[in-house]
């Protein structure tokens, strides 16, 4: 016998997989599936995926999370409401509008073959790296889809000549998934929301629309752009040829915006996702604040045409996760992302070695594409659970990094505080399930770290805007609720301000040794 309920879903589209999930109306997931895909490395620097086989696996998530809950009795079919969508954010794809295909593969939001662009564009530009940081609060740099797009333009002949016939169409992955979703070529519906648009460098944040003298300045044509939406609207339905035919998509946001969501972030509160990389957003509230020390001012929801928009501060981190991949998949020294955990808890420190997993770079706030990654303190007292253990630190070192710039930016009256004057970050993602992680984490910032119950916030920001959308959910409600708190794991600092202002200065020396490493010879 079916179980009669109400429904919310959610594709989660991430970096290195898709996921889907179904929710009930308690946020309670009764289905999910995921699927990885392959990524491609061209060349030293350069990130890419194939659009079709995102496509694909979203379509198998789909499928198969819809049979799981329906084989344990509930009748997803009639009573799922609506599907939110959350993606991959700055990561770019060009395709043709008469037929559908790719022009080139999806450029990733870390890759770093845009350098020579952004390095032209500082001498050119009158505001240098920082010309556009008045209309869209980000600086010129390899990671922001619109210096993507200039790529395939100046590089792709595919791309030229579909410019030219007016046969082009420009999207992150969320507006890619959304045009494929809705129809395709048989009508599919060319948008993105205002937290995508606002990484892609293109989007003015008061307006929340296309930047008239960016575009202008840029040579980006407007008409190859996708009309901009709120994270909280019905957008379109699935079209035949999909699963779920006739549902409506209602919710849209970039990853990091569906987690500050997912987390229930109103102003003065953070939270940092650990995945492939790591991104710290701060709710600023209803006014953006223009960092002066190597944030991001960006958008961080808006849930409705006519709700007020939420801005945040952003520090992006581009390898955390991903070292831990490196380590199991190039070195070997693990064979589980999951065993890292282990091997770095067999000794009680890293023995003086530091680990700086610039590989493209680095983001804030250094904001160095010049550096590259280094591993130093080595001696022949080192062991794989002490570069495991460095490797682990990294991570946390670069959220304090983060965490410290956000503090002098916002002040004490931008933060949120409990009763016992202490700023809580939530956090949330894959890695944190990491206990020595967790703990580190605190041990380094000086404050505590909160990990809620569900640790896959993006997918339910998601599923929250798109139940906003269609009244499943109250924002006021969610926000309110306070139960994120409740049952959460709170990691309390052990550590002395001694030893962290010891290891602090120590990690510093490191990063600096970083910097001008991009031009070794191979």
């Amino acid at each position: 016998m079916s179980k009669e309920q109400t429904f919310i879903a959610s594709i989660d589209q991430g970096t290195t997989s898709t996921r889907f999930f179904i929710y009930d109306k308690s946020a309670r997931i009764i289905g999910s599936h995921h699927v990885e895909f392959t990524q491609f490395y061209p060349e030293a620097g350069w990130v890419e995926h194939d659009p079709m086989e995102i496509l694909e696996s979203v379509r198998s998530c789909m499928t198969k999370a819809l049979d799981k809950a329906t084989a344990d009795g509930y009748n997803v079919d009639s009573g799922l409401k609506a599907i939110g969508l959350t993606n991959q954010r700055e990561t770019v794809v060009v395709w043709s509008k008469s037929t559908g295909s790719p022009l080139y593969n999806a450029i990733v939001w870390m890759d770093v073959r845009t350098s020579s662009i952004c390095r032209k564009l500082e001498k050119e530009l009158p505001g240098g790296r920082t010309h556009f940081v008045e209309s869209c609060g980000l600086p010129l740099s390899t990671y922001f889809s619109a210096v993507k797009l200039l790529w395939l333009m100046e590089n792709k002949e595919e791309v030229r000549a579909a410019l030219k016939k007016g046969d082009a169409l420009f999207g992150t992955i969320d507006t890619w998934l959304i045009w494929n979703l809705t129809g395709g070529v048989n009508g599919g519906i060319h948008v993105t929301d205002v937290s995508n648009a606002s990484r892609t460098m293109l989007m003015n944040l008061q307006t929340l629309d296309w930047d008239k003298a960016t575009l202008k300045t840029l040579g980006i044509p407007a008409e190859i752009l996708p009309k901009i939406v709120s994270n909280a609207e019905v957008i379109g339905k699935i079209a035949k040829g999909w699963p779920l035919f006739g549902v409506p998509i209602a919710g849209c946001l970039g990853d990091q915006h569906a987690a500050m969501v997912g987390q229930a972030c109103r102003r003065g509160e953070a939270k940092c996702t650990y995945g492939t990389g790591a991104f710290i957003l701060l709710n600023t509230g209803t006014a953006p604040i223009k960092s002066t020390h190597g944030l991001l001012t960006t958008l961080a929801f808006k849930l409705g045409p006519k709700a007020q928009t939420n801005y945040a501060l952003e520090g992006s981190i581009a390898i955390a996760g991903a070292a831990v991949q490196w380590l199991r998949d190039s070195l070997g020294i693990i064979s589980s992302a999951s065993e890292i955990e282990s091997l770095a808890s067999k000794v009680d420190c890293t023995g003086g070695v530091y680990f700086v997993p610039a590989f493209n770079g680095l983001f804030a706030p250094w904001w160095r594409d010049d550096a590259r990654g280094i591993c130093i303190g080595i001696t022949r007292f080192t062991s794989k659970s002490h570069i495991a253990r460095a490797v682990l630190e990294s991570m946390c070192f670069q959220v304090k990094d983060v965490l410290d710039s956000m503090h002098k930016d916002a002040g004490e009256k931008g933060e949120v505080k409990n009763e016992k004057e202490e700023f809580l970050l939530r956090v949330d993602g894959g890695a944190t399930v990491n206990n020595l992680l967790m703990q580190i984490q605190a041990d380094l910032l000086g404050s505590s770290v909160v990990r809620p119950a569900d640790i896959e916030t993006t997918a339910l920001g998601a599923a929250y805007a798109a139940g906003i959308a269609v009244g499943v959910w109250k924002e006021e409600e969610l926000f309110a609720s306070g139960q994120i708190i409740k049952t959460a794991s709170i990691f309390s600092p052990k550590s002395s301000v001694e030893w962290r202002k010891k290891k602090v200065d120590s990690w510093c020396k490191a990063v600096e040794r970083t910097f001008g490493l991009a031009d070794l010879e191979m």
